[in-house]
């Protein structure tokens, strides 16, 4: 049922693209598209999680500088948030579970950008308070790319990925054998790549993953692994994103931070 669900909408997401192909100006081609996705993971993901779109600070971020504009971020609804209007929000960087950057049709040069927008979010600083988890704890925030259209082959994908990292001096930690120390290595870039209708990049570090341990024995520098999906690319990024939001967590941002060069007089 799962799998013949996703497929259907993986389908009529790739039809419902076609709507705005017409339109003259790249914004109102891709902004339709956004929408879709965005209406896909209201439909499918846990209530627990908010939609929205904007900005992630950190409490090292300030006011005027500029960062980067995510098409979709995906956060925690206890966390506070900061609306600028127009449906446009400031997403303290602790309440963040994900960033997912849409594109009409991926290339090399489109994925830049995003590499390097999720390059700086990993690096952005976090404090939190917890008190209890259970299940996965995400050593950062995920950055997700979703493309209508791009390479044929998922491997050319993950080409690409690997040369901007080089090209861009971004280093990629080895991933240990070890699952419960491989959970805790996060990306310092991009954490999976999808083309609907043709499959996907992963970052193996997830609980779930299509990779066995025999092969990761057999392949001890694998950090990056591509499938073929044809009706199910859909399928594996909702799966990644349920694994990845299963557990239950128990925390709150350090507000202190956020307030450094704070002055306030107090009178007793």
């Amino acid at each position: 049922m799962l799998q013949a669900h996703m497929a259907a909408v993986e389908q009529a997401l790739l039809q419902t693209a076609r709507i705005p192909a017409g339109a003259g100006h790249g914004v109102n081609r891709g902004t339709p598209r956004e929408w879709f996705i965005r209406e896909f993971l209201q439909n499918h993901l846990s209530e627990s999680l908010a939609i929205g779109q904007g900005e992630v600070i950190a409490s090292n971020s300030r006011a005027g500088e500029a960062r980067n504009q995510f098409d979709i971020v995906l956060y925690k609804k206890q966390f506070p948030r900061l609306a600028f209007g127009g449906g446009i929000h400031a997403f303290l960087v602790e309440s963040v579970v994900s960033t997912i950057e849409v594109k009409s049709t991926l290339t090399k040069e489109e994925l830049r950008p995003a590499v390097r927008a999720a390059s700086r979010l990993k690096g952005l600083p976090r404090g939190v308070t917890r008190a209890f988890w259970t299940g996965h704890l995400l050593p950062a925030p995920l950055s997700f790319v979703i493309a209508y259209d791009g390479p044929v082959r998922p491997e050319t994908a993950r080409n690409w990925l690997n040369e901007i990292h080089q090209e861009e001096g971004i280093d990629v930690p080895a991933l240990p054998l070890d699952a419960a120390a491989r959970y805790a290595v996060a990306s310092p870039s991009v954490d999976g790549i999808f083309l609907l209708g043709r499959g996907f990049v992963q970052f193996d570090n997830l609980p779930i993953s299509f990779i066995s341990q025999e092969q990761r024995v057999a392949h001890p520098d694998l950090r990056y692994y591509n499938g073929t999906a044809v009706d199910a690319t859909l399928l594996t990024f909702f799966l990644f994103l349920t694994h990845a939001t299963a557990g239950v967590v128990a925390e709150w941002s350090d507000m202190v931070r956020y307030l450094a060069g704070f002055e306030l007089q107090v009178q007793i």
